[in-house]
């Protein structure tokens, strides 16, 4: 089963588990998955187009997934996926 990485301010939404294994067998197969098992992630994750949306950034292992196959990147049973939402901030 691969591992996906919940980053702390979506943990709120995964029964603040830090980590879920799933069976997906793509990235947007695992994305699924995981919003399947809790519905309150997938707007965060997901746009109206059930598209992931562009300000969340995956990565399979060190690898943005927009350097491989993007959601269609093949998922292996030992693959760890993290989530990386985009953070806004600045200098004060």
């Amino acid at each position: 089963m691969a591992k996906i990485i919940i980053p702390t301010p979506l943990r709120k939404f995964t029964e603040n588990q830090s980590n879920v294994e799933l069976n997906g067998e793509t990235i947007q197969g695992s994305i699924q998955e995981l919003a399947g098992k809790f519905p309150a992630i997938e707007k965060h994750l997901f746009d109206d187009d059930g598209k992931i949306r562009s300000f969340v950034r995956i990565y399979l292992g060190d690898e943005d997934i927009k350097q491989l196959d993007n959601e269609n990147t093949k998922v292996e049973n030992d693959s760890v996926i993290s989530i990386i939402p985009a953070i806004a901030g600045g200098i004060l």
